[in-house]
């Protein structure tokens, strides 16, 4: 009868986990000579394994995890330890957010791009000591960002937190002139500045929560961290729909980015975390086809959530239109809905000229933009939302 019991307790387990229970655990390795992740790509003779850790000894280069993610709630974290003359390096393969250990001098700080090759640091001290382990702790919160050094023999902590005040506009249309934070795209980077050896032990990769009831993909649209202004961004449309959604909701959007680093993105970080709708609102950057919305549709399909591929909206050279024609045949396809995020962006609620009145003013040198939606925008976007996908508010 125990026997049976046993059989029964290990097919039940196994049937868990090929049904891929929601966890907020997106990646973890432990990096040592027994266990070298593929994912993890070191430089030619950057780094090398040894027992206790994945050691880095050689400065100026880094190790990269391949794993693309942007959800706007995840933690990074690091074990390691560093020799007396480390200065360490903890960033992203974009470089917009570093933060560092400096063991001579005892300080934990973060980098802060100040324009073109220019930096500004934070600092705040703590006791080094090349016998200790350290956590360190990266976490991202949609424009906030933490930066927390844990000695793991003392329990001391070091921590940083900085918020990104976006602009709210380009040239001209800059509206506020706040404090500019990266926010850790893309890769997450590790390596030594200068020193003899940084060894890390274990890497974790975290969401804030899981099980979803709505997921946000999108491009810089889906991205208003980066660009709007601190004191308003409780207005903007992701934030609008967050917080009327029963349930969990979250987004993940990154600026400049097209389907196909959607698709990766969401493959990074969809099958662990899960979720019943995974909005998506791509195409401003170009790079559509049917063939890619196809397979994003069927992806998102795969993983048992409902995908909403919303239209993009209106902006200064009407490439909305085309895009959303197209998206609309895919939705036909597949019988989906989506928020027409054209309509109200329109001057004649038609899909065809952009409102400028519902955009930040962007200009640029190189010419005038009106794609990011403020305020008024934003406002108009999620009203579209209870009309054209009331279901997500259920």
């Amino acid at each position: 009868m125990k026997t049976a019991v046993v059989v029964i307790a290990v097919v039940v387990s196994r049937v868990f986990a090929l049904a891929g229970e929601p966890t907020t655990v997106m990646y973890h390795q432990a990096l040592n000579s027994g266990n070298k992740p593929s994912d993890i790509v070191i430089p030619e003779g950057v780094a090398a394994y040894k027992a206790e850790g994945l050691s880095v000894t050689k400065p100026g280069e880094v190790v990269t995890l391949d794993r693309y993610y942007s959800l706007a709630e995840r933690t990074v974290r690091y074990v390691a330890r560093f020799s007396k003359d480390a200065v360490a390096l903890f960033t992203s393969n974009s470089k917009d957010f570093t933060a560092f250990v400096d063991m001579p001098r005892g300080k934990w700080g973060i980098k802060l791009p100040q324009g073109f090759r220019n930096y500004i640091n934070r600092e705040v001290s703590f006791s080094s000591d090349p016998a200790h382990e350290y956590l360190v702790e990266i976490t991202r919160y949609y424009s906030t960002m933490t930066a927390v050094l844990y000695d793991l023999y003392t329990g001391e902590e070091a921590r940083i937190e900085v918020t990104n005040d976006g602009a709210g506009g380009a040239g001209p249309g800059v509206v506020n002139t706040g404090q500019r934070v990266g926010l850790l795209h893309d890769y997450y980077c590790f390596g030594l500045d200068s020193g003899t050896e940084l060894i890390v032990s274990d890497m974790t990769v975290l969401a804030r929560q899981c099980d979803y009831t709505l997921l946000i993909y999108g491009d810089s649209i889906t991205e208003p961290d980066d660009y709007y202004p601190a004191s308003i961004f409780d207005k903007t449309w992701v934030r609008l729909i967050i917080d009327n959604v029963p349930g969990k909701a979250a987004a993940s959007g990154r600026g400049g980015t097209q389907i196909k680093e959607i698709l990766l993105r969401i493959k990074n970080e969809l099958p662990y975390v899960k979720s019943k709708y995974v909005m998506v609102t791509i195409g401003t950057n170009d790079g559509n086809t049917e063939e890619n919305l196809s397979e994003l549709v069927e992806y998102i399909l795969s993983q048992g959530s409902v995908p909403i591929l919303n239209n993009i909206p209106s902006n200064e050279h009407n490439s909305q239109v085309a895009v959303n024609a197209q998206i609309e045949k895919i939705r036909q396809k597949y019988g989906l809905k989506g928020a027409r995020f054209d309509i109200p962006t329109s001057l004649g609620h038609d899909g065809k000229e952009v409102d400028e009145s519902t955009m930040w003013v962007e200009e640029y040198g190189f010419g005038s933009y009106r794609h990011h939606p403020n305020v008024k925008g934003a406002k108009l976007m999620y009203l579209q939302t209870l009309v054209d996908v009331p279901e997500i508010y259920e």
